[in-house]
């Protein structure tokens, strides 16, 4: 099995770009650029703002994969942002959505990350490392951080979209 130490930042970087803007192209019209980048040196890394700091609550999905490399992706957006999004993907006016409740935006955020994550795996299955996807799970809330296991390498990346940012946070267990 191959370990993560193989697998390049590069290879990273434009996966998880190709994948969201793939993604944000096709289901929403629109491009998600990529604007920061960072592997994380500490434990954890907050990608929501602290208290005090325009906390706004967040829809957070996340996938897992498993096999010659295993990890996890969070897929950050605020609580706006992904009604909006929900909206664009389902032809859904604010009125119909908040009839509809808050599960649809569950759905169609996970729907969101499961596609971003398939995609970003198909590309390092394509480089070497197969594997494959966890069903999506949702987190909501604001003011929190993801503190991983140890032995695991973090990346960063922040997309913006139509003024809106995304920020992907991506595990990869080291060996074994």
């Amino acid at each position: 099995m191959p370990a993560t130490q193989e697998i390049s930042e590069t290879l990273i970087r434009e996966n998880i770009s190709r994948a969201v803007g793939d993604v944000f192209k096709t289901m929403l019209g629109r491009p998600a650029d990529l604007c920061v980048l960072a592997q994380a040196a500490q434990s954890h890394w907050t990608a929501v703002p602290a208290e005090g700091e325009n906390v706004v609550s967040q829809v957070i999905g996340t996938v897992g994969f498993l096999g010659d490399v295993n990890g996890l992706i969070y897929f950050y957006l605020d609580l706006p942002f992904a009604r909006e999004v929900t909206c664009h993907m389902l032809g859904m006016t604010d009125a119909e959505l908040e009839e509809a409740g808050e599960e649809v935006i569950n759905d169609a955020i996970g729907e969101l990350t499961n596609m971003t994550v398939g995609s970003f795996k198909n590309g390092i299955s394509d480089a070497g490392f197969p594997c494959k996807l966890t069903i999506p799970t949702i987190l909501r809330g604001s003011n929190f951080s993801i503190e991983p296991i140890a032995d695991v390498q973090r990346y960063f990346y922040k997309f913006q979209s139509g003024g809106s940012n995304i920020i992907t946070d991506i595990m990869l267990k080291i060996g074994d």
